[in-house]
């Protein structure tokens, strides 16, 4: 009976998302993508507030893995709007990337703000092709909500190694698929289709923490958390690795 209601509401979800692939087809998505960074920047604020706990004990530990002199190069992927920047430490140098470069706008405006923040620059890359990265060129990598919406996870994580200097860190925080046989699940399975479009291709199912696995990282702290945010995308898992 379960299965039948919950093939039944997504069956609704994949009609009312018609019109969206129409667009799709027709090439106005474009547009969107113009228009996502401004929303992204206006969520980051509620988001932060609700995470502020969260994300001070995700990045306790970064000034760890500076190098003997004590400089430390820091790589986000994914960037966004520059929503992790304030916990950040003081004088490491950062460098963004991001496949969207319409995000370089509103990253500006997060950079003038964090002023105990050195900016090496935007690269507008996918993450899982960063080629004008050289090996081992990053002591730290930072990744929070990009898993989700990137086409290959495995590709990804194949290329935060190889940019990490061995002995370095990735550090991630990631809504994930909730455990079965709950509501949050059925609200995943079913909403999927719909927030994949107005998401600009953020997946709310995925067992990202299975990747982190299988990544081949010599070392993995990982946990799961009820984030405080929309029930949808409540299920996180956050930590970092050791390459």
């Amino acid at each position: 009976m379960e299965s039948c209601l919950l093939k039944a509401c997504r069956l609704l979800c994949l009609l009312l998302i018609l019109p969206l692939r129409l667009a799709e087809v027709l090439g106005l998505r474009a547009a969107y993508k113009r228009f996502f960074p401004l929303l992204a920047y206006k969520i980051t604020f509620s988001y932060n507030h609700k995470m502020h706990r969260m994300k001070k004990e995700l990045f306790r530990n970064v000034c760890a893995f500076a190098k003997s002199d004590g400089s430390l190069r820091l790589l986000e992927i994914g960037c966004g709007s520059g929503a992790n920047f304030q916990f950040y430490p003081y004088g490491c140098t950062v460098l963004c990337a991001d496949p969207n470069p319409h995000f370089e706008t509103y990253l500006k405006r997060s950079m003038d703000a964090n002023k105990h923040l050195t900016y090496e620059g935007f690269l507008v890359a996918s993450a899982e092709d960063m080629q004008e990265l050289g090996d081992e060129s990053v002591d730290v990598v930072v990744c929070t909500l990009v898993l989700c919406s990137v086409r290959d996870v495995k590709l990804v994580l194949k290329e935060v190694r190889r940019v990490l200097k061995t002995g370095g860190a990735f550090y991630f925080m990631e809504h994930v698929v909730s455990k079965p046989s709950t509501w949050t699940f059925f609200l995943q399975q079913t909403l999927d289709p719909l927030w994949f479009y107005i998401g600009d291709g953020c997946v709310i199912t995925r067992e990202t923490w299975k990747d982190l696995e299988s990544a081949g990282f010599s070392q993995l702290h990982l946990k799961h958390i009820e984030a405080p945010v929309t029930s949808v995308i409540r299920p996180h898992i956050m930590g970092h690795s050791i390459k």
